[in-house]
Order: structure tokens, then sequence, then C-alpha cells
């Protein structure tokens, strides 16, 4: 029998060397000039320990990856660029100092997702019980952030954050959106033998439709948080629990069914708190809350000065001022930086009628403009 030429599995093994040497000496390359990065941004650290400058500035961090969205060729999109340079980003400021960030746990719950998706793994990440603690930590510089949930898509608005941010004297100083996939966790990924269902009680309502249908036998229970259920769920076989894919990996826990949140867009948005201003990125927010008499077209005169100024607001709620006297805070999200001209004198005219008036922070906004390149 002749031969006929090599064995056409050797020749895809010489092709797949070939791509696999020259990809070996792209990382050799990648890796000398990470490390140069990481060397100047050591640099930067001791110019900044002159003047105790902050470890993270999170309009710098939010217009670097701007620029590499906006010259992205391909064929990596702007998610991918976003996570590894968010890392890359974090790994860097890591050689300055660790950034210390306090959030609601426990371990396994959506804001610890939340934290590492605005400050990357390489930071100090402490869990604690309440929002509150979360911003006493910052407040008493136990810590250099809190990361706190202040709205979802389905169920509202939290109020304890809202709370917190008129009691403390923090800034907002970055925001996340984080979609929310709900998962029905259990011992072994069946309901045989469960005798109650778990969660946070904003998930229970998030889930709300699809417990109707498929498990409206089961008695529902609320707990503080979805990763305390999936802790339960996973001493327990009789306990399922509602979490996210965080829970079910941190307490080995198997899922029932996979996206069981009514809505398929169903999102959080967490706001990052810190001590210090952040100044423009480009593209920002501007949250305050307000209070004005309670006479007869107050709430208009209000809001007004935004729109004289062209202001475009994106969120206004009002929420009992807790005073006893039924007056309303007003909390109000706008486009644009308070030391943009236009909303800088809308503010002024703002301060002029209102009874109260704090500025909670000016930021960069999670949802970037749409010239920013957005691949798939």
């Amino acid at each position: 029998m002749s031969q006929s030429g090599a064995n056409p599995q050797d020749n895809v093994i010489q092709e797949l060397l070939k791509f696999r040497d020259q990809i070996d000496a792209i990382d050799q390359h990648i890796l000398s000039l990470l490390n140069k990065r990481a060397a100047l941004a050591q640099s930067i650290g001791h110019v900044k320990a002159k003047t105790d400058a902050p470890v993270m500035r999170p309009e710098r961090e939010a217009q670097v990856l701007d620029k590499l969205n906006a010259s992205n060729q391909g064929p990596l999109g702007s998610d991918h660029i976003n996570v590894l340079f968010k890392e890359i980003m974090s790994a860097c400021r890591s050689l300055e100092r660790k950034v210390q960030v306090s959030f609601l746990g426990p371990l396994g719950t959506y804001s610890e997702q939340a934290v590492w998706a605005f400050f990357g793994h390489c930071i100090d990440a402490e869990p604690v019980e309440s929002i509150e603690e979360a911003c006493r930590q910052v407040q008493v510089k136990q810590a250099d952030f809190a990361v706190v949930p202040v709205e979802n898509s389905t169920e509202g608005s939290v109020a304890r954050t809202l709370d917190a941010l008129v009691e403390s004297n923090l800034f907002i100083c970055g925001e996340v959106l984080l979609p929310i996939h709900h998962q029905l966790l259990t011992h072994n990924g069946k309901l045989d033998g469960v005798e109650k269902i778990c969660a946070h009680p904003q998930a229970l309502g998030q889930c709300r439709n699809w417990l109707r249908q498929y498990a409206p036998h089961i008695p529902q229970e609320a707990v503080s948080s979805n990763a305390m259920a999936a802790q339960m769920a996973s001493e327990n076989p009789k306990v399922a629990a509602i979490a996210g894919e965080a829970a079910r990996e941190r307490y080995s826990l198997q899922a029932v069914q996979e996206h069981i949140q009514d809505d398929a867009n169903n999102t959080t948005r967490f706001l990052v708190l810190g001590n210090q201003h952040t100044g423009p990125s480009g593209q920002d927010k501007t949250s305050l809350v307000a209070s004005v008499p309670n006479q007869p077209g107050a709430v208009y005169k209000m809001l007004e000065p935004f729109n004289r100024e062209n202001v475009s607001l994106t969120r206004l709620e009002s929420r009992p001022a807790r005073n006893g006297l039924f007056e309303y805070n007003f909390f109000i999200d706008l486009q644009g930086h308070q030391s943009d001209p236009t909303v800088a004198k809308a503010l002024v005219e703002l301060q002029k009628m209102a009874s109260f008036l704090r500025v909670l922070g000016s930021y960069p906004a999670a949802q970037r403009n749409s010239s920013i390149s957005r691949r798939s």
C-alpha cells in the first residue's frame, strides 16, 4: 500500500503549533508592556503621596476605557475591553495601595458582583451586615468606598439607601448597572422534599409569576439576602433559595431552573460612595436631593430651571423627609456634571427656592455614549 503524502492530522498539529508560537510571542510582549505600565503606575503613586491624593480616580478610569473602546477595531467587543482593562487598572492601582471597599453582604450577593465589576479583583473587599454600616465605614475612613444597591428596574428604589444618602456626608463616585439573573437553587437541583423557598423580598417579587406557575405549593420566606438564603439551602435540603451564580458557586448548590426572573431585562443599579469629589469624565450624571416649601406649584418651580437650561433629568422620585411634618425629599438624577455651566446655573437657581438642597455627587455614567464602539 503506497504512502500518499503527510497525515492530515499532522498538518493540523503543525498549523496549531504555528499559531500557538505566535500567541506565546505576543504574550511575552504583553507581559513586558504590562510591567512598564505597572512601573508608571507606581511612579504616579509616589507623586500622589506628596499631596495625599486618592489612589483611585473613577473619572480617569472611565476616560481610559472610553478612549480604548473608541479606537477598538475588534474582534474583541467593548465588554471584553472593559473587563480586561478594569483588571489591568486594578492590578496596577494595587501597587500604589489596595483600595478598601465595604459592601452589603454576606459573600455571594449581587452587591459583591457589583464590587468586582467596578473595581476589579485586586482590592480588599469586606461584606457588612447593613447599608448603614457600609456607609459608616467610609465615613470613619475604615474603607475608601462603599457599594450599595439603590434601585431595581422591577421592584423600584431601595429606601434604606436613599435615607443613607440624606443622612451621611458621602458623595456618589460611580454607579454599576448589573443584570440580575435569578436561579432556583437546592442541594441536588430538584424540588423533591423542599418545604420552603427563601430569598430577599425583592427577589421574591422579581420572580413572583414564575413561582406562582411552577412552585405554587411551596411556601415562601423572606430573608435578609439571597446569599443568606443560599447558605440556608446549603445547610438544609428542605430549603430552596433564589440567588445568583456567585451564591450558587460559593455554596455548592445545583440549579432547579436558571433565569426565573419575570423580567428578562431585570437590572439593579448600585452606587459607589466615597469621601471624594469626582471630576468630569466627559459623560457624567449628577444626583441631588432637594425639598421645597409645601405650596402650589412648588414642584413645577423646582424643575423649571433644568428645563430652561436644557438639562435632561433621568430620574425623579419623592420620599418622606422623616421629620414628622409630612414633607418630602425629591431625589433627582440628571445628565451632566455639576461643574458643567448649564448644570451649575440650574443648581444656583434651584438653591434660591429650595428649603433643602444637597448635591450627592457627579460621577461617570455607567451607560456610555453610543459613539463609543459597542462591537459584540
